[in-house]
């Protein structure tokens, strides 16, 4: 921490004046001193000074000096300021305009000494008699929250208000917790500091006192010192005064004289560290101290009056020069705004320190980390938030399109942090990390009845949205789809969820139903309306709004003509920006709609009338109106209801409503509360719903009867008013009776009064008043039900007449029946059509008469309509014609064909066509096929068939009644009717069905459509399409109709045929585009050329240059000979192609032969050279030589070498030589001569005019004669001997040795020994040398390897003599000329010898030179018999590395049988390096298969003796006692007991030892096969009748060959061998080892596992881990009695088992004596092995011979 001075808020005075307080807000707006003349001064956050006010005494009388502050503190909220006083008393000062004092505490015991105001309500402060009290501020009141007997002299909070610490006079440091925080520390006296503690700070670990004794000391949190800070010896240093806390805890400031010590917590030391102190001259004593809420300024508060402030700041930095970032404390930050100013304070409530602060999100967003938490924050809303965050390296990903929520994006986890929330709102597990795949709304729009609203949807995978509360924290809904979802967005609300898939299908899903409706396709773009439920979205060319989304089928389109780009809401209309072109457009939509349908939805029915209030009255409108009417009934807010009414012009309801709310407002007046609760309010209510039976109900409950009954008497509901009255026993019953009976009467309502007058039991009363109101129905019904009045004959009559008057017959009938007159009944029964009665009366009284009701029933039936209920009566009436007509007449077609088909075919073919038609208009075609061809009709099906399009069906159908030649006239008659009709693809099936497909074809080509008649082409005609379409191409192009034309030449591949139309009608453009698309690579270049020409001029440059071919159509001209506009358009814009063009023109003249002409165009293009090389090429030599004389000098001597070029081919070789002499190219006329073979010419020439070729010319000429053969020979030997004879030695020795002729070698020697007999006799020794080194090899070559090597020792060449010498392999001369010229080649001579041998494969030879050699030759050769034979003649370790060898070989051929063998020949050597065959040997021994018996006794013996050999061997070596040492140890006792266990199976009597040593093999499972161990255990305990050792071991063998198969033994149940030493953790063997499963031993398991021999438990006595245990080195099993002891120690064995081995030896000896045979061998054997393997036999009684 630092502090820098920034400025005096307040000057010194020249005297005492002591600043006695100050407080800053919380807000850190304002600042407040209090000085010694009792006036507050308030400052503003940037030091000025904005108002004062004077404090007031307790009471004036004492006068404005009476008192002092001691202690101020601002509110919370920074809108109060409480002052402390002496005089007993607080005030609290509201600051604004009149700073006044609005509270007030007075009636103190004592001075107030400090004070403090840590939360709302809460002012803490402490007095001078040592209690610290509380004043609330709501109530007005104050208490005392503890109370101690030393004065206050000091009080402070913690940095979050919800704990206060106290100093008082005695030492005494007091703490005091409103909340805890569950940080569980202690509260009462904390400790005792030495002196009173005026100086007290809280910081975030540690408690700062210091005092008068100069002395600082931190205390811990239970009150243990941490840390002292003595000044007492510093004589500078006085008393301290005051101290302060940063707002964050990890600086604390102390004041004393003239300094402030600065104090800063060590986050990573855990202790304080003095920072360097503040020393300020003249300052005096600081009597005050106030830190700025957000930890920015310290103010100092002095003794003389003085207020100073500091900066306050770790470091500054400046982000994007756009924010500052000060960090004020390890934990604090202070982001501010440079463009505006303002400031957010970035605070880790956790005092952990900010490691890294970042704007992000538009610079809007906060984001810091910690070493444990993650900040968060909203620079616009000033929301910070803290939440514990793991660092994950920086690999988390921001979203802050949200304003309200932060996305995290770390590891496949999305986290949400609500800003302003230090929790973290919700955390899912997803992948996607779009934002518009992840929809998150918090209480964006307020509902009734809803508090609290977030919600968040989310993609699970591509296919599956997610919708989770995440206040609760559960999930409310999935939503799978079938397609991958790209786009989802919830409503405001949280009560719909959009989204929209990869077909552009836009989806709506309803959380409450669960129900999902596609409501759009194609969708490319969808927003919801701010502020609303009213969705917008665009389909095409389409705007779609959904004003009310619950209604997704109900919606609103307009036509736009461009893209949606966004929703703009404000000024009280809502409107669509759609970008037309470049234009944007705006759409407005119905605000109304809008606004009155989300104040509907969040049940703000205020707001919804008071839209409703400014719109005019329309249809909509009064549908709003209404609406909102019947939601405010529901929600009995009655006033807003009576408006709505009353705006509907309902005056009824209104007036009604009304009295109901001048009702409801009086209760509410006189007795409070909500006066819809009234019970008169409710039945109004009820009964303005019409339900009546409520409203009576709710009066009952009431006991007010008469209101119920005015309710109904005013309603005319006079029935319920007298059942209320009866059931109430009301006394005014009988009135009301005779009152409702007049009204009726009055009312003239006969009805209901003769109903009344017969529920009273007057029943000719009632009859009479039925007839006088026309209904003597119920005069029937009344005197039917009553014998008296029946009887009355009379009475009867005038009914009856009556009700045939009314034409009432049935009720007539009735009485007629009555009263038994069955004809007059039948009648009336007829008349009235009440047949089912008249069929029933005449089977009884008249069934002749039934046959004819039936009918006149069925008559009457179908008059009535009721078709199919006549069917059945025209059945019964035997009229089939009617049936069926009434059958088809209803639609019962079944029916129908069931009927028809009982009828005979003349009748029923009538009618099958009708039901036929029925079903072909069903499209069941078979069935009305089958009823066609009934009726006789087959034209009429194939009609059917034909319109149907079912041209299959139709022509099947046609060829089974028709001809060929008729079905073919019909179809093409019919085919022709469709093409007249119009009907072009149904008359193209027809020609098809019937396989004129050219005459469709032909139809589609007369009416011109095209694509038809090609698609039939291609499809029949495939070969002729290319025609086709070229054909149509050429007929279109007369036609002019080009476009057409260009589609069938290019599907006629014909694309140079469209460019040639466009160009022939002058549309170059198109010929250009054709050829662009179509043609290739440079066909477009060659129509842009064409084109050009076409137009010349500048035109032409114009077009080329626009296209980018002005450079290229040059060249084209010019290669193709339009050099009149290849120069036209150079001239006009590209003249630096002139030249080339004037180039290409003259080699084009040239090539016509105007010679003349090409030469000026040659020379216009700079190039006369060219125009000197056509005059050469033609043999013009004298134009030639004109032009290069002219125009190229340096072409006069090419002239010049040409000429003499055709001098030679004329053979003037004169001529020739002169030319080219004066061509100054002597070197070509030597070429030519030695081309023509002239070589004395050439040597001439060569001679003359370039000697120094002369040498090379000479060798030249030699080489050539070499080339010659014999002939060459002969002259090279001739030319040598010119050169012996002429003293040049030089040359006569290159000429010898240059001398080559495979046919005669003699030649070739003689020559070459010449060549090294000069060089040794005349040329110098180096020169000497190199000529033998050059003749020796040849002679060698040739197999002269003596002469080659006397050369080499004529010069003392000993190396290449003696090389020599062996090549010839002349070894005896070889190792002569080493011996005596160069011992040291001797060694060589013999390297070469032996490879020599070896190479040869002379064996038997090298072994006397050199054994190893001879041994590894053997090896290579693969003679190992011969190789071990002859090692064994060499040392010990060379036979056994050759042993090792033939081991391994043999290993790898699967012969480890023998390789043991051949250890146990020749012993088994203690070498680490062959370890490894050990136990490669030892592993396939105990794997292979067939060695489970006594048999194998002699592969074991020798498995068992070779490694007894190994471990005797290592015990004398180095590797004693090592791993390896104890692994063959363990490796030997295994091969013991196998050899052992195959001589017991040998013997009967010993078949038990035979089965423990199986047993205990299971010790060494790590090393054998576990499940071979395990099955031979089983098997041999099964065959001694260890049953249940069986049942273990066998079951354990099947686990294993499950296991094996599996790949793991992780599912191996260990269970019945814990507690013993089997091993579980063994090798899993690659493959099973026993091939038969040993079926039948997977049973239950028995209930007890003991061993049955000596019952011994399995577990504890054969492989128990007790350490004291010894094993038998007999038989492996423990020794727990009857021991007997070897003579090596460690060596024993159980006696019993010892002499039952002993013992059956003895009887296989005596029984061998007795049949003179030899003694058990095996047994013998074994007991030899462990008598020298243990030290030698025990002593015995037993003897053997």
């Amino acid at each position: 921490m630092q502090l820098k001075h920034l400025r005096t808020l307040l000057s010194p005075q020249d005297g005492a004046a002591k600043v006695t307080c100050m407080a800053w807000s919380q807000n850190n707006a304002k600042f407040a001193v209090c000085t010694v003349d009792r006036v507050v001064l308030l400052y503003d956050e940037h030091g000025e000074r904005r108002d004062k006010f004077s404090t007031k005494p307790a009471d004036m009388k004492y006068g404005r000096k009476s008192y002092m502050v001691k202690g101020m503190a601002f509110s919370p909220d920074s809108t109060k300021i409480a002052i402390g006083q002496t005089d007993n008393i607080i005030y609290v000062y509201k600051i604004g305009e009149d700073c006044k004092a609005v509270s007030s505490f007075p009636f103190m015991q004592s001075a107030v000494t400090c004070l403090q105001w840590p939360a709302e309500y809460i002012i803490v402060f402490g007095l001078a008699e040592g209690k610290v009290r509380l004043a609330n501020t709501k109530t007005n009141k104050s208490s005392t929250i503890y109370g101690t007997e030393s004065y206050v002299v000091s009080l402070t909070t913690n940095y979050s208000g919800k704990g206060i610490l106290s100093g008082h006079a005695d030492g005494t440091i007091v703490r005091y917790f409103f909340d805890d925080e569950g940080s569980g520390e202690s509260q009462g006296k904390l400790v005792n500091h030495p002196c009173p503690p005026y100086a007290l700070a809280w910081a975030t670990s540690s408690i700062m006192a210091a005092g008068c004794d100069r002395r600082i000391i931190a205390y811990g949190k239970e009150g243990h010192v941490l840390q002292t800070f003595d000044y007492s010896r510093d004589p500078q240093e006085r008393e301290f005064t005051t101290a302060v806390a940063s707002p964050g805890g990890q600086s604390v400031v102390l004041g004393s004289y003239d300094r402030l010590r600065v104090f800063n917590r060590s986050p990573q030391r855990s202790i304080w560290e003095e920072a360097k102190p503040k020393e300020i001259a003249n300052l005096y004593t600081i009597t005050a101290l106030a830190w700025k809420r957000d930890g920015s300024r310290l103010c100092v508060g002095t003794l003389c009056g003085g207020v100073e402030q500091f900066d306050c700041c770790l470091r500054r930095s400046i982000y994007k020069n756009k924010f500052e970032l000060t960090y004020v404390g390890p934990s604090q930050v202070i982001v501010k705004n440079l463009s505006s100013g303002t400031p957010v304070v970035l605070k880790s409530h956790y005092g952990y320190e900010v490691e890294e602060v970042k704007i992000l999100g538009k610079e809007r967003y906060l984001v810091a980390h910690t070493s444990d938490t993650l900040l968060l924050g909203d620079l616009n809303t000033n929301r910070l938030s803290e939440i514990a965050w793991q660092g994950s390296g920086g690999n988390e990903k921001y979203f802050f399109e949200n304003e309200n929520v932060c996305m995290i994006f770390n590891a496949g986890e999305l986290t949400l942090v609500e800003y302003g929330n230090n929790d973290t709102l919700g955390s899912v597990r997803t992948e996607f990390m779009n934002p518009h795949l992840i929809s998150v709304r918090i209480n964006e729009r307020c509902q009734r009845g809803t508090e609290d609203n977030k919600k968040l949807a989310y993609l699970v995978d591509i296919k599956t949205v997610a919708i989770v509360d995440l206040i609760g924290g559960y999930n409310i809904g999935t939503v799978s789809h079938e397609s991958r979802v790209d786009w989802l967005e919830l409503n405001e609300t949280g009560h719909k969820l959009l989204f929209r898939d990869r077909k552009l299908r836009l989806h709506l899903y309803d959380i409450e139903s669960c129900s999902k409706t596609m409501i759009l396709n194609f969708c490319s773009y969808v927003q919801w309306v701010p502020g609303s439920d009213v969705l917008v979205a665009q389909n095409r060319n389409s705007l779609c709004v959904w004003y009310n989304i619950e209604a997704p089928e109900r919606v609103t389109m307009f036509t736009i003509r461009g893209d949606v780009i966004g929703l703009e809401r404000g000024g009280g209309k809502t409107e669509v920006m759609v970008m037309e072109g470049v234009t944007a457009v705006a759409y407005a939509l119905d605000e109304g709609l809008i606004e009155f349908g989300t104040a509907i939805d969040d049940g703000n029915y205020t707001r919804a009338t008071a839209f409703l209030e400014t719109l005019e009255m329309t249809p909509e409108t009064e549908a709003m109106w209404k609406t909102l009417s019947k939601l405010a009934l529901e929600a009995r807010q009655l006033h807003i209801a009576e408006r709505c009414f009353s705006a509907l012009g309902q005056v009824a309801k209104a007036r009604f409503l009304h009295e109901t709310n001048e009702i409801a407002d009086q209760v509410s007046q006189e007795y409070g509360g909500e006066g819809t609760d009234f019970y008169q309010v409710r039945a109004r209510l009820a009964m303005l719903e019409k339900n009546y039976k409520l409203a009576e109900m709710i009066f009952l409950e009431q006991n007010a009867v008469e209101e119920a009954m005015g309710m109904y008497q005013e309603l005319h509901r006079w029935d319920e008013c007298i059942v209320v009255a009866e059931a109430k026993g009301h006394p005014a019953l009988e009135n009301l009776r005779r009152s409702y009976y007049q009204w009726l009467m009055d009312t003239q309502q006969e009805e209901r009064a003769g109903e009344l007058q017969e529920s009273q039991g007057d029943g000719l009363a009632a009859i009479s008043l039925y007839l006088k109101a026309g209904l003597p129905a119920k005069a029937a019904r009344l005197v039917l039900s009553r014998e008296e009045l029946l009887a009355n004959t009379e009475l009867v009559e005038h009914i009856t007449a009556a009700l045939i008057k009314g034409e009432l017959y049935e009720r007539a009938d009735d009485l007629f029946e009555k009263i038994h007159n069955p004809q007059q009944a039948l009648e009336c029964y007829r008349k009235g059509n009440a047949f089912m009665k008249a069929v029933e009366l005449a089977r009884l009284a008249f069934p002749v008469e039934v046959v004819k009701l039936e009918e006149a029933w069925g008559d009457h039936l179908v008059q009535q309509k009721q078709l199919d209920a006549a069917i059945n009566h025209y059945i019964e009436a035997r009229c089939s014609i009617k049936a069926i007509e009434a059958a088809l007449g209803a639609r019962q077609w079944k029916k129908a064909i069931y009927i028809l088909d009982l009828q005979d075919r003349n009748t029923a073919s009538k009618y099958y066509p009708l039901v036929a038609q029925h079903y072909a208009s069903l499209q069941e075609y078979e069935i009305a096929e089958e009823l066609y061809t009934k009726g006789d009709r087959t034209k009429d099906a194939i009609d059917m068939y034909t319109q149907a399009g079912r041209w299959e069906q139709a022509h099947k159908l046609a060829m089974k009644c028709m001809r060929p030649e008729d079905v073919s006239v019909l179809y093409i008659t019919q085919a022709q009717e469709m093409e007249k009709q119009g009907k072009y693809r149904e008359a193209e099936r027809l020609y098809v069905t019937v396989e004129e497909p050219d005459l469709a074809i032909t139809m589609y080509k007369k009416h011109k459509l095209y694509d038809d008649m090609i698609r039939l082409v291609g499809k029949h005609h495939p070969d002729l399409l290319s025609d086709t379409h070229l054909h149509l191409g050429k007929e279109l192009e007369a036609e002019g109709r080009l476009q057409e034309a260009e589609y069938h030449y290019l599907e006629a591949q014909e694309w140079k045929a469209t460019v040639n139309m466009y160009r022939a009608s002058g549309l170059w453009e198109e010929a250009y585009r054709v050829a662009r698309t179509q043609g290739g690579a440079n066909a477009h270049k060659h129509v842009a050329y064409l084109w050009a020409k076409s137009l010349g001029g500048e035109a032409a440059v114009r077009l080329l240059t626009k296209l980018g071919l002005l450079e290229a159509s040059v060249d084209h001209a010019a290669d193709n000979c339009s050099f009149e506009f290849a120069f036209e358009l150079s001239r006009l814009a590209l003249k630096h192609k002139t030249p080339e063009i004037h180039l290409k023109y003259a080699m084009y003249l040239e090539d016509e032969g105007k010679f003349e002409e090409a030469e000026a165009e040659f020379i216009r293009a700079g190039k006369p050279k060219e125009a000197v090389l056509m005059f050469v090429h033609n043999q013009d030599w004298e134009a030639a030589q004109r032009v290069a004389e002219a125009h190229d000098p340096d072409s006069v001597a090419e002239v010049l070498v040409g000429q003499a070029r055709r001098a030679l081919e004329e053979k003037d070789f004169q001529k020739a030589e002169g030319l080219l002499l004066r061509a100054q190219r002597p070197g070509l006329a030597l070429s030519y001569y030695k081309e023509a073979g002239l070589w004395s010419d050439a040597l001439r020439i060569c001679k003359d005019y370039v000697p120094g070729q002369l040498e090379a010319l000479q060798e030249e000429y030699e080489r050539e004669a070499t080339k010659k053969g014999a002939r060459g020979v002969e002259g090279l030997v001739e030319q040598a001997r010119h050169w012996e004879q002429a003293g040049e030695y030089s040359r006569a020795v290159d000429c010898y040795l240059r001398v080559r002729d495979s046919g005669n070698s003699g030649l070739m020697e003689k020559c070459w020994m010449k060549a090294a007999e000069l060089s040794i006799k005349f040329l110098p020794p180096q020169r000497n040398i190199e000529v033998v080194l050059a003749v020796g090899p040849q002679l060698i070559g040739i197999g002269k390897h003596n002469a080659a090597a006397e050369l080499y020792l004529n010069l003392d060449l000993v190396k290449e003599a003696i090389d020599a010498f062996i090549e010839g392999e002349e070894w005896n001369k070889a190792k002569r000329v080493a011996k005596e010229l160069d011992p040291r080649y001797e060694d060589y001579v013999d390297q070469c010898y032996k490879e020599f041998l070896k190479n040869q494969g002379k064996v038997d030879s090298l072994v006397g030179v050199d054994v190893v050699a001879a041994l590894d030759l053997y090896v290579e050769q693969g003679q190992w018999d011969k190789c071990i034979e002859t090692a064994t003649k060499q040392n010990y370790k060379i036979l056994h590395k050759y042993v090792a060898l033939y081991a391994t070989h043999l290993i790898r051929e699967g012969s480890s049988a023998q390789a043991l063998a051949l250890y146990v020949q020749h012993g088994a050597p203690a070498n680490p390096q062959n370890f490894n065959i050990y136990k490669r040997i030892f592993t396939d021994m105990v794997s292979s298969p067939g060695t489970n018996c006594a048999e194998a006794y002699h592969s074991w013996a020798d498995l068992r003796d070779v490694l007894f050999n190994l471990c005797e061997n290592l015990v004398k070596s180095s590797e004693a006692n090592s791993p390896a040492h104890e692994e063959f140890k363990t490796m030997l006792l295994i091969a013991h007991y196998y050899a052992t266990r195959s001589a017991a199976q040998s013997v009967k009597q010993l078949e038990t030892v035979a089965a423990r040593l199986s047993v205990s093999l299971l010790r060494h499972t790590q090393l054998l096969p576990v499940d071979k161990a395990f099955y031979e255990a089983g098997i041999a305990a099964k065959a001694v009748g260890w049953e249940n050792m069986a049942f273990i071991f066998l079951n354990r063998f099947l686990d294993l060959t499950d296991a094996i198969e599996e790949g793991t033994l992780d599912g191996l149940d260990h269970s019945d061998f814990q507690d013993t030493d089997i091993p579980f953790e063994v090798p899993l063997p690659a493959k099973q080892h026993v091939p038969v499963r040993a079926q039948g031993w997977k049973m239950g398991r028995p209930h007890q596992c003991e061993c049955l021999e000596e019952g011994e438990h399995l577990c504890a006595a054969i492989f128990g881990r007790t350490s004291f245990i010894i094993f038998s080195s007999f038989t492996g099993y423990p020794i727990l009695r009857n021991k007997i002891e070897f003579k090596r120690p460690g060596k024993a064995a159980n006696k019993d088992n010892w002499n039952k081995f002993l013992m059956a030896i003895k009887f296989l000896s005596s029984s061998s004596i007795c049949s003179q045979t030899s003694h058990s061998p095996v047994c013998q054997d074994v007991l030899k092995f462990i008598s020298q393997w243990c030290g030698g036999l025990p002593s015995t009684s037993f003897s053997f011979q």
